[in-house]
């Protein structure tokens, strides 16, 4: 143990029922830093930061404050021993005043005055200006996340640890913010940067923590790493060979017609961010489009608007009526939980279906579905939010390939699977590919998973798509490294 190690998680296991979300997991801060934690999401940086922070417990581990072996029962127990956490998503009160969400937590009467003028000398000292009379619901985006800062600062602070916290800043906005992280550590105090945006971990942070699948595969200083031993870890880039040939094999487009088409498309989301620039592709029946890329390269708009779960602000999007699509996030856009397996199941018709629906003939399609795919559950009226994670993906794979008709896409399809429910799930993918039967684009943030399926595949990097050619060594990943950092 070193003088200068203002943090340290060592070892750290928490489990959430029966999913592992941290596996052993092990990060060490050096004072005066910026630390960047990596990892595809799911991969626990979050649930790390937050047993950091108190707002968890671990299972099993250690964690260390500037040398000391420390228990944090609660957020409160973090602030008082320096640590703050700026959210990804804010934690604000919008009807309140800017001084007034600054006071929350905090002891004693609200004494307005003496808050406004910690804000403002808060401000001067750090550039980070704002009005202590604002109401927060008038603020934009950029300066909400500003303030979620000095509300941090305003506990005196000396460890920062930010989640995602460019995700919803324009540019500019984003690299005002690093640059004053960086002096924030140049004066003394440290930073842990929860960031999908590898450019800015390299730019930026002295060191870096990839975690993967809940465990730490990688930690060290970027000094003496590179870009692509970075991305490697990200994407769990190994040098055994996959189980299945993938990339190259016969994917049947020939002169088939395209089932899956886009021409020229851009996506601007809702605050005026394009996340994708001019996409062109294509996909045929029996065609397996493997789809790589760090998060928020792009993927997700571009898996969503061949889904036609989004529009693209510009350009043509071509697709049948019906596509299959499992999302990542199987709680939020898949299921709803109170419902029964025969009604999530009858979902998929939304928005097509009309009359009286067929509750005897989806019974029964429910029970194919959780026979065929291996879904642990008493019944096919068990509310779904009565199965495990794993249990839930199984069961929306299934629904997705049944009412997918001529394409299917999927965003992350194995998340949650135990290793045998992944290869039935990739197996059902490359089924589908032999027989000819869809169009299928496959992301995932396992780039073997991509490999030992794909007929092609396409890289996305910072909205751009390109297609990256196969090498003729099947174990060499580095034409994929190098796409995934923008050097196709």
């Amino acid at each position: 143990m070193t003088g200068d190690e203002a943090l340290v998680l060592r070892d750290v296991r928490r489990c959430f029922g029966r999913t592992v979300a941290l596996d052993g997991a092990s990060c060490t801060v050096r004072r005066g830093t910026i630390h960047a934690l990596l990892g595809e999401n799911g991969a626990g940086k979050t649930t790390l930061m937050r047993i950091a922070f108190g707002l968890l417990q671990p299972d099993a581990g250690e964690l260390r404050l500037d040398g000391v072996p420390t228990t944090l029962r609660s957020s409160r127990d973090a602030i008082a021993r320096g640590v703050g956490m700026v959210h990804q998503h804010f934690m604000l009160v919008p009807a309140m005043t800017v001084a007034e969400n600054v006071a929350l937590g905090a002891h004693g009467r609200y004494d307005r005055d003496a808050t406004a003028a910690r804000i403002v000398a808060i401000g001067r000292d750090s550039g980070l200006v704002l009005d202590p009379a604002a109401r927060v619901a008038d603020l934009p985006v950029g300066a909400q996340q500003r303030l979620e800062i000095i509300k941090a600062l305003a506990q005196d602070a000396r460890v920062l640890l930010l989640d995602e916290p460019t995700a919803v800043l324009s540019p500019a906005e984003s690299v005002a913010l690093l640059r004053w992280l960086r002096r924030y550590a140049e004066s003394g105090g440290t930073v842990v940067l929860i960031t999908h945006k590898l450019r800015d971990a390299c730019a930026f942070a002295d060191d870096v923590t990839v975690l993967r699948r809940g465990r730490t595969v990688l930690a060290g200083r970027f000094n003496d790493l590179t870009e692509v031993s970075v991305v490697a870890a990200l994407v769990g880039d190994i040098e055994s060979p996959r189980e299945t040939p993938g990339v190259g094999a016969p994917g049947g487009a020939g002169d088939t017609a395209p089932v899956l088409q886009l021409d020229g498309v851009d996506y601007l989301d809702a605050r005026g961010v394009m996340r994708l620039r001019a996409a062109t592709l294509s996909v045929c029946a029996g065609e397996v489009l493997g789809v790589i890329g760090v998060e928020g390269a792009g993927q997700r708009e571009l898996l969503r608007i061949l889904a036609g779960r989004l529009a693209p602000t510009r350009g043509r999007a071509t697709r049948p009526a019906r596509v299959g699509f499992i999302p990542e996030d199987r709680v939020h856009d898949a299921l709803i939980p109170a419902l029964s397996l025969t009604e999530n199941f009858a979902l998929a018709q939304a928005g097509s279906a009309h009359g009286s629906l067929p509750w005897t003939r989806l019974r029964r399609a429910t029970e194919e579905v959780v026979r065929a795919f291996d879904v642990r559950t008493d019944s096919t009226e068990t509310p779904a939010r009565e199965l495990s994670g794993g249990n839930q993906q199984k069961f929306i794979v299934g629904r997705e390939r049944v009412f997918g008709g001529m394409a299917l896409v999927a965003e992350n399809p194995t998340r949650g699977l135990d290793h045998r429910a992944t290869r039935r799930v990739l197996d059902e993918i490359a089924r589908s590919q032999e027989s000819r039967a869809q169009a299928i684009v496959l992301y995932s943030s396992d780039l073997d998973e991509v490999l030992s399926v794909a007929t092609r595949v396409v890289a996305c990097f910072n909205g751009t798509v390109r297609e990256v050619p196969a090498s003729a060594d099947p174990t060499d990943r580095s034409p994929y490294t190098r796409a995934l950092m923008g050097a196709c």
